[in-house]
């Protein structure tokens, strides 16, 4: 039994240890001026097949998390994306190269969640999405919506996750970056290494790149 909490003390050691590695990433004020008027990028929106592994530059990641999901109306406190009774119930998991963050809207930031390259889990069985620069992992918290039974409020999770994942879409689409709306994931794992408690549903994720020459 001993050597048993032994073990259990040093797996949280060094997964605490883990995250630590990883610092917060303070993100650029949103270029607010930049992309296509949004009728041509509609014209251009498309589901990409084939992703680059060459690293977002700041401006780039900054502007598409808050495109995806940030705040923009400040007084407020409200979100580029709606959501059901305003639950806000999306999280938006960033996964890079160097480990997986979560993004905080309200100090549009990046918060370390834990090290090293998992970008093949959120790919699942699709291997070759891994290679995509950032996945983007969109996963609701049904506990914030306020009542209702729980096969309602994973209807209203579904609806808010797409609502992202379409901003993510037409905010590439503007900017000429490659994305594509995916479900395929390896939830198990998922869950293990996010930690996710049992209110919270990973159930869409966009690569995104730029695109392929």
């Amino acid at each position: 039994m001993k050597k048993l909490l032994s073990l259990l003390v040093f797996i949280a050691i060094l997964n605490s240890l883990n995250a630590q590695e990883l610092k917060s990433i303070v993100l650029n004020p949103p270029d607010k001026t930049r992309g296509l008027p949004v009728m041509q990028a509609l014209d251009k929106r498309a589901s990409a097949s084939v992703f680059t592994s060459d690293k977002l530059k700041l401006q780039d990641l900054s502007d598409l998390l808050w495109a995806a999901d940030g705040i923009n109306r400040t007084e407020l406190k409200k979100r580029t994306a709606p959501s059901a009774m305003n639950a806000q119930d999306i999280d938006l998991y960033v996964f890079l190269a160097e480990g997986v963050y979560l993004y905080n809207a309200a100090g549009h930031s990046l918060e370390p969640v834990v090290s090293g390259d998992q970008r093949l889990v959120v790919a699942g069985r699709q291997t070759d999405i891994a290679n995509a620069s950032v996945i983007l992992l969109m996963v609701s918290d049904i506990s914030r919506f306020n009542g209702g039974e729980e096969a309602m409020k994973l209807s209203l999770a579904a609806m808010d996750a797409g609502l992202v994942s379409q901003n993510i879409s037409i905010f590439c689409a503007g900017v000429g970056l490659s994305t594509r709306p995916r479900a395929t994931m390896d939830l198990v794992k998922l869950k293990e290494i996010l930690k996710l408690k049992d209110s919270q549903y990973p159930l869409l994720n966009n690569p995104v790149s730029y695109p392929v020459k």
